[in-house]
């Protein structure tokens, strides 16, 4: 079962068994995991007249009896003290209380305490303590993720939280799978061994009987690896529609605010993108900025021809099929202009920002080597006045990251063209990068020079030629996912938690990298998954990161770092 159908599913279950009129009340995070599987008008369906957030619901006094309230929030002490309020002077008729996790038996004894006027009708765990953004893609939603890249020294109880967050949301999904994994990390990073280890802790020892599903032959693996393994996805313009539309205006919870990008009527200024209520878009996600066009083209004609056959209205009959046709006419017109809005917005940028010059030097820097020449172009790029300020830091990144060992006069140099083009990056921040995810820091072979048959697989893929200038370059977590099929994950490299070892071939594996996924990545477990190989990848993070999100939890993490340099 893939992670939205498991959400839905959820979310099926809590409304369909509680007849009459319901109010659905959530929390910050639920109401995220909620709006990403299920529409508005799916929720009416199900007598769902009133959604509202559990603070905010707190506030008032008014009276409802006659609305059934259906629970569904996260187990935090914040929410327990909220409903141990609502309950001491119940509002609603009925009770019904979902938690996306695992509560605690204190929990559990408090509500029932608070529960006097006996109202509360069935108390239940249903495990969608995550974001289920596509079938195989999911996240957090955490704000604080800049907390990664910190030591524990600098702040021991912020990190802690971050972890408990992360275990609590890997945890939920093998509960939602109603699997036992044997589980895996990064060698070099502190932090994803900390969390598999509290995560094996959990499902092995504290909660061992809740995990204990029937086994299957083969464990399915847990893989938790570091965003910093992989920096260079992270930094790129990305050129396929998912991908490039997160990456230039922005993707949140499945939505597109475009508020800020043109007139548009009230109900066109946030758009939803989602590959499982959009039927084109679901067919596009994955296609190269240029055939989007042509698609987006066709998918117009074919409108216009709709819209013509309806302008032909002569009979009594054809008035009645118009007005049957009109829903779903409304729809078609809605999600044509959504497209062309969206791909017209994205060119705007292309051009303004002169995106196509910058996107092929850096495709060039994650993909081929030719340090002179790299640096030719980096240079002749910060000289360039329609560059922007953004694009030029992401730039000199990238070349430090490739380049950090064979040329420190010429990075020196970068450094300097940088500060002076671009006051505000001072090349503090490029060096802070290099001294998180530089190489001596990462696990995993990043641009596949260190394995000889990385080497000889990039030869061949040089003389083949590349079918799309800007699309050439593929994460590093392609390549991990290859080395699983193939049964090449180095133990060295990936060590296992505990005396658990895997013999053979796992069918599931769920890769959660630690600082966040991107688009580019959820294409490629999805492009992955529909190969047929006999596994089933699930990609799971702390965050949705574009390049602006990433520079943000690297530019905290800076600030933060300063304040503390003493531990440093």
């Amino acid at each position: 079962m893939v992670v939205v159908a498991t959400v839905r599913e959820y979310i099926n279950r809590m409304l369909q068994d509680i007849s009459g009129m319901k109010v659905l009340i959530l929390d910050s995070f639920t109401v995220s995991s909620v709006s990403v599987v299920y529409s508005q008008s799916e929720l009416l369906k199900k007598e769902v007249f009133l959604v509202e957030l559990v603070d905010s619901i707190s506030m008032s006094k008014e009276s409802m009896s006659h609305l059934k309230a259906v629970y569904f929030l996260r187990p935090t002490s914040e929410n327990i003290q909220h409903m141990r309020r609502q309950l001491a002077k119940p509002r609603f008729g009925e009770y019904h209380l979902f938690f996306s996790n695992i509560l605690k038996d204190t929990q559990l004894h408090m509500l029932a305490d608070s529960d006097e006027h006996e109202v509360v009708q069935q108390l239940q765990e249903f495990y969608a303590d995550f974001v289920a953004l596509d079938p195989y893609h999911l996240t957090l939603n955490m704000a604080a993720n800049h907390m990664y890249m910190l030591p524990a020294v600098v702040d021991p109880s912020g990190l802690q939280q971050f972890c408990d967050r992360v275990v609590d949301g890997i945890s939920a999904v093998f509960l939602a799978l109603k699997r036992r994994p044997i589980i895996r990390y990064s060698r070099t990073s502190d932090i994803a061994k900390r969390i598999a280890h509290e995560a094996s802790k959990l499902m092995y020892q504290q909660e061992s009987g809740l995990f204990d599903f029937r086994r299957t032959e083969v464990s399915p693996l847990l893989l938790i690896i570091d965003r910093r393994d992989d920096p260079v996805t992270a930094l790129l313009n990305q050129w396929t529609y998912q991908a490039m539309v997160h990456e230039l205006i922005g993707i949140e919870d499945n939505k597109v605010n475009l508020k800020n990008v043109a007139k548009l009527p009230k109900d066109q200024q946030e758009v939803v993108l989602s590959s499982e209520q959009d039927a084109f878009f679901k067919a596009n996600m994955y296609e190269n900025f240029g055939d989007i066009g042509m698609n987006i083209k066709k998918m117009v004609d074919d409108f216009q021809q709709v819209a013509k056959s309806n302008q032909n209205i002569q009979t009594i009959e054809d008035m009645a099929k118009f007005v049957d046709n009109y829903p779903e006419y409304r729809k078609m017109q809605g999600n044509v202009s959504k497209h062309v809005t969206l791909v017209t917005e994205m060119s705007k940028i292309v051009e303004e920002r002169k995106l196509m010059l910058v996107s092929q030097t850096e495709q060039e820097l994650a993909c081929n080597g030719g340090q002179g020449a790299a640096f030719e172009a980096v240079t002749n790029l910060l000289n360039n006045d329609s560059i922007s300020d953004i694009d030029r830091l992401r730039l000199v990144m990238l070349y430090a990251l490739r380049y950090e060992k064979e040329s420190p006069v010429q990075l020196m140099q970068l450094f300097n063209k940088l500060a002076s083009r671009s006051p505000k990056y001072k090349p503090g921040l490029v060096q802070f990068l290099l001294k998180q995810a530089g190489v001596d820091k990462r696990t995993g072979d990043l641009y596949g020079n260190r394995d000889l048959l990385n080497i000889a697989r990039n030869m061949a893929r040089g003389l083949k030629g590349v079918e799309n200038v800007y699309t050439q370059h593929q994460p590093l977590l392609f390549q991990t996912m290859e080395n699983i099929t193939r049964g090449r994950l180095r133990d060295v490299d990936y060590p296992y938690v505990g005396n658990h070892f895997q013999q053979a071939r796992p069918q599931e594996v769920v890769i959660f990298i630690v600082g966040g996924t991107t688009y580019e990545e959820s294409r490629s477990v999805a492009l992955q998954n529909s190969t047929n190989s006999g596994i089933r990848f699930i990609l799971g993070g702390s965050a949705l990161l574009n390049s602006k999100r990433f520079l943000k939890d690297l530019e905290e993490a800076q600030r933060i770092a300063r304040i503390n340099t003493n531990v440093l």
